[in-house]
């Protein structure tokens, strides 16, 4: 599968800003953590684990400050505290990216409820207290961007994932919601919707000897994306280039959805 790094930097462009990326250790939140770090942001990342020594060392080579704060957002007293958490630290919060997900596969008639309760507060309850937390931030600071992490699954059903289908039209739903009363303060509340991407979560269909080449047909670009390709949408969202977009998802997805 071929491979196609294009790293979008917008050096400086947000110098003096605070973002926090929740999941944003790995895979997609991990290749938004460094884009925001590039453009000059300083980054906090909520982690459920602490971080192994390789990932600190693969920071440290790129000179990427990348500051963790751990964190089970699944819980509502982490989900009401780690905002004011950071904020103490940071003394700010400009930026704030809702990434955090598992994904689970099972039969929607078999589907264990304790994982749909788990993906439910992680994935749609979290990103909402949380925008709620930051939002309070922000105002008083005069304004503030706010980025939800949708899907494809937010505008078809899936297939053995009746959770996370659930939750990501629930998140467009949310950004719309948030964004026709915070406009008005000066708040960016958007989404990214990632198509298929080349990542850990989507490992076991990238390995799939039947699926994966089905689903690479189906897309028009001919390929997965890599996590650098969702880079440019973010810079925009959290840019100033993007003052004038609120309430709007923005697919990132090789023109999957035109198809």
């Amino acid at each position: 599968m071929e491979k196609k790094f294009r790293k979008h930097t917008v050096s400086g462009e947000l110098a003096g800003k605070v973002a926090l990326v929740t999941g944003g250790r790995r895979g997609l939140g991990l290749a938004m953590s460094r884009a925001l770090a590039r453009a000059g942001a300083r980054i906090a990342v909520v982690s459920s684990t602490p971080l192994s020594e390789g990932f600190k060392k693969d920071m440290d080579k790129e000179k990427i400050s990348i500051e963790i704060f751990q964190a089970d957002l699944s819980k509502r007293e982490d989900q009401l505290s780690i905002v004011t958490r950071i904020v103490e630290q940071t003394g700010r919060l400009d930026i704030l990216v809702n990434c955090a997900g598992i994904q689970h596969r099972q039969p929607s008639l078999d589907f264990a409820l304790d994982k749909w309760d788990y993906i439910l507060a992680l994935m749609l309850t979290a990103p909402f207290v949380l925008s709620q937390q930051a939002a309070r931030v922000m105002v008083k600071q005069g304004g503030g961007k706010i980025i939800n992490i949708a899907s494809m699954a937010s505008f078809q059903g899936g297939w053995t994932v009746p959770a996370y289908a659930a939750v990501k039209h629930g998140i467009v739903g949310i950004t719309k919601a948030l964004a026709n009363e915070w406009a008005s303060k000066n708040i960016n509340v958007n989404a990214i919707a990632p198509g298929y991407f080349a990542t850990d979560m989507c490992e076991a269909i990238i390995n799939d000897p039947v699926r994966e080449p089905q689903i690479r047909a189906r897309i028009p670009a001919g390929r997965w994306g890599d996590p650098d390709d969702i880079t440019g949408a973010l810079l925009f969202l959290a840019g100033d280039a993007s003052r004038y977009v609120h309430g709007h998802t923005l697919a990132v997805d090789g023109g999957w959805l035109v198809r």
